[in-house]
């Protein structure tokens, strides 16, 4: 066995159906042989159904959890879910700043920019909103939209692949160094192909589009999934790849929870049982 493990951080809130948030983030941590640390940012009442009930943690809370593992036990990479308020991610922006956490610093930052549930439920205000373009997006080492992010960042309705591309052009003016547009959500594409952009380079991830309605958790997962390849030293051109490979399976394998839509899946990770 390692004496040590890579280490990824997640700054997210807790989905108390399990299927997203900072649960998602720990099981792909976790199925990419990486150790997951987290920062709590609010807990969630919710399930299949919809989000029913919050409450934010305070924000020297929030910072001072970053703070203490990275201290301790050393960050390989983090990422960001769900921020709550614009008090949280002001005080995650100078945490951060703090522990070498951002683009332009020694560890790489992945923003996943989590606005609105996927029942469509809005996760902070229009200042929540300002304060993610101002302090997160021009920190990020990664940004990673799914469309109706793209719709809330920009004001851009995407409709197909060349609206991905214009998209991915106007959010990398807002500061990240890699913007990586999601297209789980254009349903009118036979194929589900992702797009990388650094500003000068586009790469397409291409993928199966799956027949399958459930897909709670898919956009943490590519996002946390993206940030364990970091963690163990891939570029971000490779660990975007495999972050890809990793949400393509646990979507093809998601299962039916609950009245709605179920989980997106770790499980074909895992080896079988011997019995």
């Amino acid at each position: 066995m390692p004496t040590s493990l890579p280490t990824a951080l997640t700054i997210a809130g807790s989905d108390s159906g399990g299927a997203a948030g900072l649960q998602a983030d720990l099981r792909t941590f976790l199925t990419c042989g990486v150790h997951g640390l987290v920062a709590v940012t609010a807990v969630t009442v919710q399930n299949t159904l919809g989000v029913h009930d919050r409450a934010d943690l305070p924000p020297h809370i929030v910072a001072g959890q970053i703070e203490a593992v990275a201290a301790d036990m050393g960050v390989g990479a983090a990422k960001t879910g769900m921020l709550a308020s614009a008090g949280i991610i002001e005080a995650v922006a100078v945490a951060c700043d703090n522990a070498e956490i951002g683009r332009d610093a020694r560890i790489p930052f992945v923003v996943d920019p989590v606005a609105a549930s996927m029942h469509g439920q809005p996760l902070f205000d229009e200042a929540g909103l300002h304060a993610l373009r101002d302090e997160l997006l021009p920190r990020a080492t990664v940004l990673t939209p799914n469309l109706d992010e793209v719709r809330l960042l920009t004001g851009m309705t995407v409709t197909d692949r060349e609206g991905m591309h214009t998209a991915a052009v106007v959010l990398h003016r807002m500061g990240p160094r890699y913007v990586l547009v999601k297209s789980g959500h254009l349903q009118s594409d036979p194929e589900c192909v992702d797009l990388l952009f650094d500003g000068s380079t586009f790469v397409e991830l291409p993928g199966k589009r799956y027949s399958t309605p459930h897909t709670h958790g898919a956009g943490d997962t590519m996002a946390s999934a993206l940030t364990a390849g970091l963690a163990k030293g891939m570029p971000v051109v490779e660990a975007a790849r495999y972050g890809k490979w990793f949400v393509s399976q646990a979507v093809e394998h998601a299962y039916p929870m609950g009245a709605k839509v179920g989980p997106v899946s770790a499980f074909w990770r895992l080896a079988p049982e011997e019995r």
